[in-house]
């Protein structure tokens, strides 16, 4: 493969991982330490990752469980969920905090799928965007340098069978993620 094509299979590769790691954070009914991906706890006036300031297990398939390394922490940490958009009202016993999700309804999961499927089609759209700036680039290759027409067209041809692999990929995880929400 060209080295002029692959610049543009890790930036498809890019959008496509950040779809998969925005999929983690959408919960399906079952919890998911991932929904606590995106939140930062004030730790000695430091924003700091949930990760960092304690231990996060699944317990049981609809609870989390954080047991702060600093039972200090226990407020601090129950405010920054409280603040985030997990949804959840936080519990805890004075060691361990616990997230209870609750079942999600029949409306709730359609709405959920919807939303997959959006995020997806913005993943192909971002994916596109990618195959469409490197046909630009290799059509000013042409006039810049000394490159034939049939080479421009190898070229985008490469390009294409990239773009056709990650629109396949991002398919099949949309698929993947509407159907773990669909299962009760």
């Amino acid at each position: 493969m060209d080295d002029r094509v692959k610049v543009y299979e890790e930036k498809m590769q890019k959008a496509y991982d950040f779809l998969a790691t925005d999929y983690q954070s959408i919960r399906a009914g079952r919890a998911n330490p991932h929904v606590l991906d995106k939140i930062r706890v004030d730790y000695y006036g430091t924003p700091t990752p949930l990760q960092q300031v304690g231990n996060i297990s699944v317990p049981e398939p609809r609870i989390i469980q954080i047991a702060p390394w600093e039972k200090s922490l226990i407020k601090e940490i129950e405010k920054a969920i409280m603040a985030s958009d997990v949804g959840i009202t936080p519990s805890n016993d004075g060691a361990v905090i616990r997230l209870v999700f609750p079942e999600l309804t029949e409306e709730r999961r359609k709405e959920l799928v919807k939303e997959v499927k959006k995020k997806g089609e913005d993943g192909k759209v971002a994916i596109r965007n990618v195959r469409r700036d490197g046909n630009d680039a290799f059509k000013k290759l042409s006039k810049a340098e000394d490159i034939s027409e049939d080479q421009i067209k190898q070229l985008e041809d490469q390009l294409q069978k990239i773009t056709d692999k990650f629109i396949k990929d991002v398919d099949a995880l949309i698929e993947s993620k509407s159907k773990e929400i669909l299962t009760v």
